[in-house]
């Protein structure tokens, strides 16, 4: 961490016009020694943390810097202090974004909300019924997720991410630190996919690779082919099926990874072959795909969705829009999709968009538009952009029948959702 607090009690000190001669005279301490700390030829000290917080008003910023970098040599997993990270900052009042800013910086608490920075110790005891009330936590933030947008669970599930890591970072048992690190690792993983429904494929990669990381340092070796898994997901939103294919194959090389993320690959795999048009293939993997699914696996957080109760013919409708039979899409999504649960509102409003989209492309105009209301709404609520992506493939669908009056009733809501102009302004 050389050069953390120094740097940022520079950084700082100037930002606020104030000399270093007056800001030594006003925390008294000599110039001389206040020089040498901002040029970390000394170690700075807890109290003189305190005096320049309180004459430079950070609110804590400096003095939670002190105990990031007295906690340093505890750490499990060694951090680069310099190296980018992702934090949850407020722009004005409006909304929560996420933004860049070097590790010592975030750690500190710089440019997040009032009460955002970390202001315990990593020096707490934890025992297995800690370690279970800090995975029934993360429990509700899945949930909260099926429902809402995930601007809702981000901040909560970055914040829940640092105190798992900070608490890794105490003096504990090995196993405590391992299922530390591993739930780290889970919740890093979910704020990978939260960022990808943002629309921030940087940040979904981001987050992923630090999933990757932690799990490595608990002792979980096969997390890295499920990054793969993730990555492949990204490239299929992108309708670029040779980038999912390869990326599905390579998660599915490590054949010790266990059913669920085998699994999962090969069913990512089969969406890719779809997407290419290649049916053969597509059956293949997804035959392969169902028998790995059907193993159970026990864990505490499954990766992957856990709201939606048959994965396989849930993919296997998605997939026969895609390889051009609408028609058998929307019989399979017909049958599927009304038995999801009223409150998995992210997964009805994805596999919702795709029963519309095959209904509208099958010519059944009508059913498509009146389905598409109930989807509209689940949409609004989850803010997803991966579902944006079907809606605006319904909007060059439907624009073939811009006088139908079903697609005229529908265009403005869809445009609200798309947060595009209504029809005719």
């Amino acid at each position: 961490m050389a050069g953390s607090f120094g740097e940022t009690l520079r950084r700082i000190r100037e930002g606020k016009g104030i000399s270093q001669a007056r800001l030594a005279t006003e925390i008294t301490y000599s110039k001389s020694y206040l020089s040498k700390i901002e040029n970390d030829l000394k170690a700075p000290t807890a109290d003189i943390a305190k005096r320049c917080d309180s004459v430079l008003g950070t609110g804590g910023v400096l003095s939670a810097l002190v105990r990031s970098v007295a906690a340093a040599p505890n750490e499990a997993v060694e951090e680069d202090p310099d190296e980018q990270v992702w934090v949850v900052v407020m722009d004005g009042e409006r909304e929560h974004r996420f933004h860049q800013l070097p590790r010592r910086l975030a750690q500190a608490g710089l440019g997040l909300p009032p009460g955002f920075a970390l202001s315990g110790s990593a020096h707490a005891e934890v025992d297995e019924l800690t370690l279970a009330g800090l995975q029934t936590s993360f429990g509700h933030y899945r949930r909260l997720g099926t429902m809402s947008g995930p601007a809702t669970v981000l901040m909560q599930v970055v914040s829940h991410i640092t105190v798992l890591r900070t608490l890794a970072a105490g003096d504990h048992p090995a196993h405590i630190r391992a299922q530390l690190l591993l739930q780290a690792s889970r919740a890093a993983e979910y704020a990978g996919w939260m960022s990808q429904e943002a629309g921030d494929e940087q940040a979904a990669l981001w987050w992923t690779r630090r999933a990757v990381r932690y799990a490595t340092a608990g002792g979980d070796e096969h997390l890295a082919s499920y990054a793969h898994v993730r990555q492949a997901e990204i490239a299929l939103y992108r309708q670029d099926p040779l980038t999912t294919i390869e990326l599905a194959a390579r998660a599915q090389d490590d054949r010790a990874a266990g059913p669920r993320i085998l699994g999962l690959a090969a069913r990512c795999e089969a969406q890719g072959h779809a997407l290419a048009g290649d049916t053969g293939a597509f059956e293949c993997a997804l035959d392969r795909a169902s028998c790995l699914l059907a193993e159970r696996e026990p864990t505490a957080s499954p990766l992957g969705s856990s709201s939606v109760s048959d994965e396989i013919a849930l993919a296997r409708g998605w997939s026969l829009f895609d390889l051009g039979r609408p028609g058998e899409a929307a019989e399979v999504l017909d049958r599927h999709v009304p038995d999801m649960a009223v409150d998995a509102r992210r997964a009805r409003a994805r596999f919702g968009a795709r029963r519309v989209l095959a209904h509208a492309a099958a010519g059944e105009l009508d059913q498509a538009c009146t389905l598409a209301h109930d989807v509209l709404e689940d949409a609004a609520h989850v803010d997803s952009a991966t579902i944006r992506t079907d809606l605006r493939h319904l909007v060059r669908i439907t624009a073939r029948w811009r006088t139908h009056p079903a697609v005229q009733q529908l265009r403005p809501a869809l445009s609200t959702a798309l947060r595009l102009p209504s029809a005719g302004a």
